[in-house]
């Protein structure tokens, strides 16, 4: 089933991609986002408080509740801090 991911950081990016692979849209998230906040001039600690408070636990729902959730026709959002990830099935 394709389903179209759409995510934002607030103030500073805004993307989507469209598959079939939950497991995918889950590296996507993590790539992506991960290079905005290593580009973001955070220090490390920073960094990496970012990752495992806002980003793990988004990335992770995907395949979880995100997949179950797309997989019964319905669309699934998670925000943590400023992060904002919507998955919806594709028309």
């Amino acid at each position: 089933m394709t389903f179209k991911m759409t995510w934002a950081l607030v103030a500073e990016h805004v993307d989507q991609w469209t598959g079939d692979d939950f497991t995918e849209a889950a590296s996507v998230l993590d790539r992506e986002v991960g290079a905005t906040v290593s580009a973001s001039g955070m220090n490390e600690g920073a960094q990496a408080h970012f990752r495992e408070t806002f980003l793990v636990p988004v990335r992770d729902g995907i395949a979880g509740a995100g997949k179950e959730a797309v997989e019964a026709g319905r669309g699934w959002d998670r925000a943590a801090g400023p992060l904002l990830v919507v998955l919806s099935p594709a028309a």
